[in-house]
């Protein structure tokens, strides 16, 4: 690829490079005809800037329940659909291709939200039949990328934790978090919460590339350390990790981490299922041609010789030398800083579910 071609492919503050229709339910691809279109920048003058779009959903339930042996959850809220964070090696972008959208460049630009989130969760906890367990949030998409600052639909959400003394646990990337550092806190004291922050380098401009609308490295860095002097307790995810590309930071990662009060730490390594492994693919070519074909070789060795090893268990652990070396890294680095804190065990005996109209129902 030309470096004209490149620069064109690279958007200011998006991390996919393309914006291909999905192919796997059936949908036609879609080419621009006529030879005009050469010249319609020329005659209309340069095109628009790509800007972000929220369509609001209303869903009639807001909790996913999950049969997945290999997570510690069995059912989560996720509030919203499509990232603006644009991290390229995102897992849940093909998430888009059900809307008939991208998950490129859509997936970045074309949001998804629910408002009525609260609402739903107040009836959904106010069913007799509803047994507690810890819910997980931000396990698809972030509760805390930029659009949860004009909608507080992941506030919403905690407030009804708080009031229902429902355990939830979160993921995020960004130091947003703290914004609802006081709902967080009031949940910690009961053990009822427990926070993990993503951070895959400590290299601002590496996370520039990698998670273009994340908040930097040391903003996340600087989140751990309020939550934790808060009292809350707070996992950082080394994940994804990508081979020849950040693998060489999980110490520094790990060591910094402590620093800053975490008490754990876990790594993952990238995956790529579906259409994020061309997507992928697209950005080294962009961003890496160099190692492109190192970086490729052995993400395919830990995935049995794939793009993607979707199979449970060894899709969060990979499988031969690269991903033991990996594991073993892990363990070292835990032990050397300190890092082998407790799990975090929510309690789920606080539960007090709510009226169906809203108001508290104690039991006694």
């Amino acid at each position: 690829m030309a470096a004209k071609d490149k620069e064109e492919h690279v958007l200011k503050g998006r991390g996919a490079t393309r914006n291909a229709t999905p192919q796997r339910f059936n949908l036609h691809d879609r080419e621009t005809d006529g030879d005009w279109r050469d010249m319609a920048e020329s005659i209309d003058g340069p095109p628009a800037k790509l800007r972000t779009s929220v369509t609001e959903e209303s869903p009639k339930k807001i909790i996913t329940f999950n049969r997945s042996p290999d997570i510690p959850f069995d059912r989560s809220i996720n509030a919203y659909r499509g990232c603006e964070h644009g991290c390229v090696y995102c897992f849940a972008r093909p998430t888009h291709a059900y809307h008939d959208l991208s998950p490129g460049l859509d997936f970045e630009t074309k949001l998804f939200a629910k408002p009525d989130a609260a609402k739903l969760l107040r009836l959904e906890l106010a069913k007799t039949n509803y047994k507690v367990q810890p819910i997980a949030i931000g396990t698809n998409t972030d509760p805390y990328q930029p659009i949860e600052r004009r909608y507080r639909i992941t506030r919403g959400i905690l407030e009804v934790m708080l009031e229902t003394r429902h355990p939830i646990g979160i993921t995020t990337k960004s130091d947003r978090v703290c914004d609802d550092i006081d709902l967080l806190k009031a949940l910690a004291d009961m053990k009822l919460t427990a926070v993990a922050i993503s951070v895959t380098s400590l290299d601002s401009h590496m996370a520039r590339i990698l998670e273009p609308r994340a908040p930097a490295p040391y903003k996340r860095l600087a989140a751990v350390r309020m939550l934790s002097n808060a009292g809350v307790p707070v996992h950082v995810n080394i994940a994804p990790v990508i081979p020849a590309i950040t693998d060489h930071e999980i110490e520094a990662i790990t060591q910094t981490a402590a620093e800053h009060g975490a008490l754990s730490i876990s790594t993952i390594p990238v995956r790529l299922p579906h259409e994020v492994a061309p997507l992928f693919i697209a950005w080294l070519e962009a961003h890496f041609p160099d190692r492109k074909g190192k970086v490729m070789h052995i993400i395919q060795s830990i995935r049995g010789g794939h793009n993607n090893d979707p199979n449970f268990f060894d899709r969060f652990r990979g499988k031969g030398p690269w991903a033991e070396l990996l594991r073993t890294r892990t363990v070292i680095a835990r032990k050397r800083y300190g890092l082998t804190g407790p799990k975090f065990g929510l309690r789920r005996d606080l539960f007090i579910p709510p009226e169906r109209d809203g108001q508290m129902r104690f039991m006694l």
